[in-house]
């Protein structure tokens, strides 16, 4: 049993109220569970109205397991705890009394909970291969969990946002610069990532801004990622490293903090190669913007990705000095679906939400054609319950439910949770 339990049975009155009686015999009535405290600070519950021997009292209400635990988290010396008027709690193991050494009335509460409810929580409780409702998920209400899921999408985004919303202010509004530093980032994908990011935020947005040469921007870019600090024979390579020397003084570059990976990384996905992808994107970027952001258009922002590839050199290399098969290295398909999820949609949200426009549902329309992501945590939520992954909206939100919800086993601020109980 754990106190969070407790804390639910008491805020949504799950327990049976008509017949309450103190630990001492006395009657009780709950005219008002008060305000829950979320802060973890003061008591569990503020403002109660609770009715015992036909006085009303207006004050607290403490929680416990164990009315005990009154003394463990010393609370009889707390002045901030005098004006507890019950102490709710699953074992009445002793008496409790406020700093002046007055009682307590408490509340047993193992007498008045609904034993089904007491089941699906014990059952959401033990110990699962993946997650605590495992067991439950597959009989349960799909209406129920796809409406979970958009609360849970739309939340996403908006924490998204509140990230953008911290490039916007290191970048003084610049969301031209800030879409470049989600682009670098996601170019990187995981592994490179923050990286890429960090690269981005160096470069004055300016120089990339007015730069229209792919060769120039190469430079530039493998330059402030510490990819031009040796000594090699390669003519292209020579050509970037004098050019990044250039740069590097005029703008006085600083590079990024650690070198990239590459270790692990399939070729088409080594950091040259992205950054060569990165610089095509961008030796236009004076006309794509307001392109990409006017409206979600998943079909526009597919062609215009669509036709990213590298400079000449990179169709015969993916790093330099070493000479491959030649090839035109496009976008992949499954690429350009991860840059709409994790880059565009987010800060087509963010952009528009700026400017009171509403595209929540243009942007649900986008991601309801893409494929849901596959990683491990999905895979298995779509083991336990196929309906719950059916396109990339789907699949965020459970990249949400499962680190937010499951992984801290918050089973109670959970819908899918909450509603198992009340069954």
């Amino acid at each position: 049993m754990k106190e969070d339990y407790l804390h639910y049975i008491w805020k949504f009155k799950k327990f049976n109220f008509l017949d309450l009686k103190t630990s001492q015999g006395l009657p009780v009535i709950v005219k008002h569970v008060g305000w829950h405290n979320e802060d973890k600070s003061g008591p569990d519950f503020f403002d109660a109205r609770i009715q015992i021997d036909h006085q009303l009292w207006a004050g607290n209400v403490e929680i416990h397991f164990k009315a005990s635990d009154w003394f463990a988290h010393h609370h009889h010396t707390d002045k901030a705890y005098d004006n507890v008027i019950l102490h709710v709690v699953w074992e009445e193991d002793m008496p409790v009394y406020r700093s002046d050494g007055s009682s307590i009335p408490s509340l047993c509460m193992k007498h008045y909970v609904n034993r089904e409810s007491l089941a699906h929580y014990q059952e959401l409780s033990r110990q699962k291969k993946f997650i605590n409702c495992e067991n439950l998920l597959p009989d349960f209400s799909t209406f129920i969990i796809h409406s979970w899921q958009e609360k849970l999408y739309v939340r996403r985004l908006e924490q998204k946002t509140e990230y953008i919303q911290l490039l916007l202010k290191n970048t003084k509004n610049d969301w031209e610069k800030v879409l470049f530093i989600l682009f670098a980032k996601g170019f990187g994908l995981n592994v490179n990532g923050s990286s890429f990011q960090e690269m981005a935020a160096k470069i004055p947005f300016n120089l990339v801004r007015k730069t229209q040469e792919v060769q120039v921007l190469e430079a530039l870019f493998m330059g402030v990622c510490r990819l031009l600090e040796s000594e090699k024979e390669d003519v292209y390579y020579q050509k970037l490293q004098k050019e990044f020397t250039f740069l590097r003084h005029k703008y006085q570059l600083e590079s990024i903090t650690n070198p990239l990976a590459f270790f692990r990384l399939r070729p088409p996905n080594f950091p040259t190669i992205r950054l060569a992808q990165l610089a095509y994107l961008y030796q236009d970027s004076a006309n794509f913007f307001n392109l990409l952001i006017e409206k979600p258009d998943i079909q526009l922002w597919r062609d215009f990705l669509t036709d990213i590839k590298t400079s000449p050199y990179w169709e015969t290399h993916y790093n330099f000095d070493v000479k491959s098969k030649s090839s035109v290295k496009k976008l992949s398909s499954s690429f350009i679906d991860l840059l709409i999820i994790n880059v565009l949609v987010p800060f087509s949200f963010s952009y528009h939400k700026a400017r009171g426009k509403e595209v929540i549902d243009d942007l649900f329309s986008v991601m309801s054609t893409l494929k849901a992501e596959e990683n491990s945590s999905v895979k298995k939520f779509k083991q336990l319950k196929p309906e719950m992954v059916q396109n990339a909206w789907q699949s965020q939100s459970l990249l949400s439910l499962y680190q937010d919800y499951c992984k801290k086993q918050k089973c109670l601020n959970c819908q899918i949770g909450v509603s198992l109980l009340n069954k």
